[in-house]
Parts: structure tokens; C-alpha cells; sequence
């Protein structure tokens, strides 16, 4: 019996989920701590982990994200988006970084999205605030690798008919190139140690994420074996 995980067996998938991450009491402190994914602590900047954009991956998801993407940014306002004025200048192609659409365009530092410490309606990210404002999901307004964080899904073909996918929080690794070189990473006990202090598991916290990433069916039952 794998103690370190919880299985669940659904329409193909065997989900194998990190119990004790998503029984811990991990919460996202940005702008209350978070020192940010920078080669040294950046706090005062706000970024979070907005620093290098969003990836939103290649192949037909990639693409239906970016359209979805860039279907959000047409209807920010000046007052939810500190770069409105550039993509009312340039439209779709001043989002992203290339013609691939495929990642969200770096703007002084940090994705397109990602309001500063210095804009009048406060630092975040631009999409979430829409979504707020618009009474709507953030998950269905932002890119799915940044509603997701810090959470990540791992895929694995086991045979023809069964895929596994292994739910976990992010780690250095995850980030690539970046992730020797940062300073800080909210879900290392040893350095992240500040982001485990919610009042809520991250199963809880994290429900709808959660459910958006699983489908309800298993996410319910997630939440009844972790009761």
C-alpha cells in the first residue's frame, strides 16, 4: 500500500494524489511574504511567480487556451489592467511572447498580466481581476498552469485504455532552468516554510482548483478518503 498517495480509479485515469501536501496547510501569500521566483529574495516587487510569463504549452490545448487567453484580455478595463493601453495598440500578438502563442509576453520584468506595486488598483495579476470583478472563476479566466500552481499534474500512458496522473505540489525541478537559480520556493518546507501557515488543508482551500483539474466525480471522492 503506497502510504504517500491516494488512488482513485476513474473513466481511464488512475489519479494518484500527494496526501501529504494536499492535507497540509500550504496557502498562497502573495503580497503577504512571498519573497517571489528571482535568483534572490524580491518581495518588495510582488511578482510572485509571475516573473516569466505563462506558459500555455503547444499543440490544440495550447492554442484553444491562447485564443481563450486573449478572448479575456478584450474585455479588462484601463482600471484592472495596468497594459491595456499596449494591447489596445497592438491586440492579441502584445500578449504573447511570439507567433507560436504559446507564452505570455515579459513586460519590465514580469508577464503582461501581472499588475505592479505601482499601479493604482494594486499588484496581481490582471485576469484575476477581471474574473473577480466580471463574478466568474479565475480558473476559467487564467491560464491553467497559473491556476493550478502550486499544484502540477504529471501524465503517464500505462497502457492503451489507462493513463496515470500523479497530482502534486510544484518543486524546483518543475521550473526548468529557473529553478536552481531561485532564491525562494513557496512549497519547500526548509525555505518556503512561511506559505504553511493557512487555516485551511489545501484540499479544502484548493477545492475548486482541485475539481477543475479532476473532474467532481473524483474530486469528491479525494475529499471524502481525506476527510
Amino acid at each position: 500500500m503506497d502510504e504517500e498517495h491516494v488512488e482513485i480509479e476513474h473513466d481511464g485515469v488512475v489519479w494518484r494524489f500527494e496526501r501529504a501536501f494536499l492535507t497540509s496547510n500550504w496557502q498562497c501569500i502573495f503580497g503577504d511574504g512571498c519573497d517571489g521566483i528571482l535568483p534572490e529574495r524580491t518581495g518588495e516587487l510582488q511578482q510572485g511567480c509571475c516573473s516569466y510569463g505563462a506558459h500555455l504549452g503547444d499543440g490544440a490545448d495550447g492554442r484553444a487556451e491562447a485564443l481563450d487567453v486573449a478572448a479575456f484580455a478584450s474585455v479588462l478595463t484601463p482600471d484592472e489592467w495596468q497594459f491595456h493601453d499596449e494591447f489596445e495598440a497592438g491586440g492579441p500578438a502584445s500578449i504573447f511572447s511570439d507567433t507560436r502563442r504559446n507564452h505570455t509576453r515579459i513586460v519590465d520584468g514580469a508577464c503582461v498580466f501581472l499588475n505592479r506595486v505601482d499601479f493604482a488598483g494594486g499588484p496581481g495579476c490582471a485576469l484575476h481581476v477581471g474574473a473577480l470583478a466580471a463574478d466568474e472563476s479565475p480558473v476559467d479566466w487564467k491560464p491553467s498552469v497559473c491556476w493550478q500552481l502550486p499544484i502540477r499534474v504529471d501524465w503517464e500512458e500505462l497502457d492503451e485504455a489507462t493513463e496515470q496522473a500523479t497530482v502534486r505540489r510544484w518543486t524546483r525541478g518543475d521550473w526548468g532552468e529557473f529553478g536552481s537559480s531561485m532564491a525562494w520556493c513557496c512549497t519547500e518546507r526548509s525555505e518556503g516554510a512561511e506559505a504553511y501557515r493557512g487555516d485551511e488543508r489545501v484540499i479544502d482551500s484548493m477545492a475548486d482548483e482541485i475539481s477543475a483539474i479532476t473532474g467532481p466525480a473524483v474530486a469528491v471522492e479525494l475529499r471524502r478518503r481525506l476527510r
